[in-house]
C-alpha cells in the first residue's frame, strides 16, 4: 500500500483534504512509492493561523528558552542522522553519505541557532545628549515562511528555520513535493524536543500553496531557495506583496584553472564538484575554465577520472553517484548532451543512454563531458542541474575573468593556482558571491553567509549566518531621556543630594 505524507499543522499531523496528490517516486527503481497531500489555499491558510496563534507567545518567549529546545533538537538530529539519511536516499536517491553530508551541513545552522545569543546583542549609546541615552535592539518579525527545492530536503529547510525559531519567529515550510518526507521526520523531532504547537508547520503543495504563502497578509518574510525564474517570481511577487524576501536562484559556476596548477589536485576537485549529488546542486561546478595549453591535460586526467566513478542505487555502500530526481528530469539533462555536437562540443564522455542492472526502470544518467565548449552553446548558457561538465579554453587569466564574469549567474567560482598573487587578483576581481581558492565547492561554514550575485539572488539577504539573524528580525532604536533624581519635584525627598 502506497504512504501518504500529510501536512503538519499546529504540533500533529493533518490528513489532507484537498484529495489531490502527489506522487513520490524511488528514483532508483522508478515506483511511486508515497503519495503526498497538495494542500488547498484554506490548509494553507490553517498552518499561518496556527503559527500566528503560537507567535502571540513564541515572540515574547526568553531567548534562553527558545535555544533550549534547539539544544534539544540539536541532538535529537545527531541521533537521527541515518533515518533523515534514509528518507532522502529513498526519495531523493542521492548515495547514503551525501545524505548524510546533507544532514551534518544542516546541524551547522542548528548549531549557530544555539548559539544565537551574541547574533541577537544590541547597542547603547550613552550621553549622546545631556542624559540622552540610545539603544537599538533586533525583534522578531512573526510569521515567516520557507520554500524549499527537492536537491537538499533536509539541509536548505535547517538554513532557514532554526534561525528563524531562535529569533523568535514561527514558521510555515513548504518543501518540495518530489522528497517530502524529510520535512515531516523534522517535524516530529521538533515537537519531541518540546516545541511549542504552532512554532513549526509544514503545508505541501504545488503552485496553490506557494501562491498563498506569497499573499497571505500574516506571512512577515519569505526565504527561498531554487531556479532563477521561480526565484524572480517569488522576488516579485512577495514583495509586491509588501513581505521582506530572500530567493536565492540557479547558478552556472565556474572553475578557473591556470597553467601552474596542480592538475590532478584540479581533476579530482571538477570530478568531485560536477558530478557529487549527480550534478543536482546549486554550487556544482558545471564548466571548468581551461587557461593556456594545459586543457588537453586537464581534460583527459578528467576523463580517466569520471570514468571510473561508480553509479548505482543511493542505498548501496559501493555506489558513489545515484540516479537524477525523476525520468523527465533525466531526459532533459541527456537532451544537452545529444544536442552539444551541433552546438559545436565535443563529446568526450556520454553518459546517456546508462542503465543499471537489475533496476532498469530507474532514473539513470552516467557522467558526461563535453570540451571546447563554445559560450553560445546551451550546455554553457543553461543550469543543467545533472552530471554534464563543461570545458571551455582561454588563453589568458583576463580572458577567463571576462568569460566568467560575462555569465548572468554569479553564485559560485573557483581558482586553482600555486600563485597567491593570482588568487588574491581573481577574489576581488571576480563577479560571483562565493569564492574558491583551490576549493571547488566554496559553501561557506554556518557563521558565514551563503549567497550568490546577479540572477543567482534575489533580494538584499544572503541567508544563514547574519544575514540570516538580520533577515529574521528588524531593528528598533530607542531614545531615552531620564531626568536627573536630583529635578524632583519639591517635596519628594528620593535620597539623592540636591547638589549632585
Amino acid at each position: 500500500m502506497t504512504k501518504t505524507v500529510n501536512h503538519w499543522i499546529g504540533g500533529k499531523t493533518v490528513e489532507g483534504a484537498s484529495g489531490t496528490y502527489g506522487p513520490v517516486t524511488d528514483p532508483a527503481t522508478g515506483a511511486v512509492t508515497t503519495q503526498v497531500a497538495f494542500a488547498t489555499v484554506d490548509e494553507v491558510d490553517a498552518a499561518v493561523a496556527a503559527a500566528k496563534d503560537a507567535y502571540a507567545t513564541w515572540g515574547q518567549s526568553s531567548l534562553a528558552k527558545r535555544t533550549t529546545i534547539l539544544f534539544k533538537f540539536r541532538a535529537l538530529l545527531d541521533a537521527n542522522r541515518d533515518a533523515i539519511a534514509e528518507l532522502i536516499t529513498a526519495e531523493h536517491g542521492k548515495v547514503h553519505s551525501d545524505a548524510l553530508g546533507e544532514v551534518a551541513r544542516g546541524l551547522e545552522i542548528v548549531d549557530l541557532a544555539c548559539g544565537i545569543t551574541v547574533q541577537l546583542k544590541g547597542e547603547l549609546s550613552t550621553e549622546v545628549a545631556s542624559r540622552v541615552d540610545v539603544s537599538s535592539i533586533r525583534q522578531p518579525l512573526g510569521v515567516v515562511a520557507g520554500i524549499t527545492p527537492f536537491n537538499f530536503p533536509a539541509m536548505v529547510p535547517m538554513w532557514m528555520f532554526p534561525i528563524a525559531i531562535a529569533c523568535g519567529n514561527t514558521f510555515v515550510l513548504k518543501p518540495s513535493e518530489k522528497d517530502p518526507s524529510a520535512a515531516m521526520k523534522i517535524a516530529e523531532l521538533l515537537a519531541e524536543a518540546g516545541l511549542p504547537d504552532g512554532v513549526f508547520n509544514v503545508v505541501h503543495g504545488d503552485k496553490v500553496a506557494v501562491d498563498r504563502l506569497l499573499e497571505h497578509p500574516d506571512v512577515k518574510a519569505v526565504s527561498f531557495v531554487g531556479s532563477t525564474p521561480i526565484a524572480r517570481y517569488i522576488h516579485t511577487t512577495a514583495a509586491a506583496n509588501h513581505k521582506r524576501v530572500q530567493a536565492l536562484g540557479g547558478a552556472k559556476n565556474h572553475m578557473l584553472v591556470l597553467p601552474d596548477a596542480d592538475l590532478d589536485a584540479a581533476a579530482d576537485a571538477a570530478v568531485s564538484a560536477a558530478y557529487g549529488s549527480a550534478g543536482e546542486r546549486c554550487m556544482a561546478i558545471s564548466a571548468v575554465v581551461a587557461v593556456g595549453s594545459i586543457g588537453d591535460e586537464l581534460v583527459e586526467k578528467i576523463r580517466e577520472r569520471a570514468e571510473k566513478i561508480k553509479i548505482g542505487p543511493g542505498n548501496d555502500p559501493t555506489s558513489e553517484m545515484g540516479p537524477l530526481i525523476t525520468a523527465v528530469h533525466r531526459d532533459k539533462v541527456a537532451s544537452y548532451v545529444h544536442g552539444a555536437p551541433a552546438q559545436g562540443s565535443e563529446v568526450v564522455l556520454d553518459g546517456t543512454g546508462y542503465t543499471v542492472e537489475g533496476f532498469e526502470d530507474g532514473h539513470w544518467i552516467g557522467l558526461s563531458l563535453l570540451d571546447r565548449v563554445p559560450v553560445t552553446a546551451d550546455a554553457y548558457k543553461d543550469e543543467i542541474f545533472g552530471p554534464v561538465l563543461c570545458v571551455l579554453r582561454v588563453d589568458t587569466y583576463e580572458e577567463g575573468v571576462a568569460l566568467i564574469n560575462n555569465s548572468p549567474f554569479g553564485n559560485g567560482t573557483a581558482i586553482f593556482t600555486r600563485d597567491g598573487g593570482a588568487a588574491r587578483r581573481f577574489q576581488l576581481e571576480i563577479e560571483a558571491g562565493m569564492v574558491g581558492v583551490n576549493v571547488p565547492i566554496p559553501v561557506p561554514v554556518g557563521y558565514h553567509s551563503f549567497g550568490g550575485w546577479k540572477d543567482s539572488l534575489f533580494g538584499d539577504h544572503h541567508i544563514y549566518g547574519n544575514d540570516g539573524t538580520h533577515f529574521y528580525t528588524r531593528g528598533k532604536v530607542v531614545t531615552t531621556r531620564w531626568p536627573d533624581p536630583s529635578e524632583a519635584p519639591t517635596g519628594v525627598d528620593l535620597g539623592f543630594p540636591r547638589n549632585h
